[in-house]
Order: structure tokens, then C-alpha cells, then sequence
């Protein structure tokens, strides 16, 4: 697991958060917005980001979460632990460090769909 993001599993909880402030995570923001001009990527707008993108991609997994985001951060919440979902949360992890480390699948990704997105 990077150190842009954090997977912490509790006994009623897993939490899920992407942590914008990290080098890898703002220069990939800053990408996005130079090809979308709404995609500022505080929060809100990574929210939406990852909801479309799990929608066509992992919708087991947006079935599960709860997204709770913040200006600096991207926080999601699974409200039942057992081996299902921590599997789906690892899946969510992987999804997000695939994106920040390939910033051609995001690209690819807000190319083709970004204007389906309704940005913050």
C-alpha cells in the first residue's frame, strides 16, 4: 500500500482514504484539471471521479461504500466487515493506486467520460 492512501479495517467499519496532499496524488490532480477544466480534484470532485469510474468499472464496489469527502481528502466508509467486503476494499485500494501510478488510465478515463461527471 502507497502512503497516498490508507485502507484501516475495524470491527464495525473499513474506512478508505486518499490523501490529496501527496505529491502523486496533487500532480495527478493537477493533470486532470489541465484536461478538464472542472476537474479540480479537492474531494468532492474525486468522489465523483471514482463513483463514475466504479460505476463502469467495479460497481460491486459502489454498491458497498459510502463516500464521505472532504476538501483535502477522500474518505469512503464499508458499514459491514466480513471477508467480502474487506476483499472489495483491497479491490478499491488497487483501483486507486492503479490510477495515481498510471495517469494514462485516468486520462483515458476522464476523456472518454468526463463529461457524464457533474463536477463540484
Amino acid at each position: 500500500m502507497k502512503n497516498y492512501y490508507n485502507i484501516s479495517v475495524y470491527d464495525d467499519y473499513i474506512s478508505i482514504s486518499l490523501y490529496l496532499e501527496y505529491e502523486e496524488v496533487a500532480k495527478l490532480g493537477e493533470v486532470m484539471e489541465q484536461a478538464e477544466p472542472n476537474a479540480y480534484m479537492n474531494g468532492y470532485n474525486w468522489e465523483v471521479f471514482l463513483n463514475k469510474y466504479l460505476e463502469i468499472n467495479a460497481s460491486e464496489i459502489l454498491d458497498v461504500i459510502e463516500p464521505d469527502p472532504e476538501a483535502g481528502m477522500y474518505s469512503a466508509y464499508i458499514n459491514d466487515v466480513n471477508e467480502e467486503t474487506k476483499a472489495l476494499a483491497q479491490k478499491f485500494g488497487e483501483i486507486i493506486e492503479s490510477l495515481i501510478e498510471n495517469e494514462d488510465i485516468a486520462l483515458d478515463f476522464l476523456e472518454e467520460h468526463g463529461d457524464e461527471i457533474e463536477w463540484d
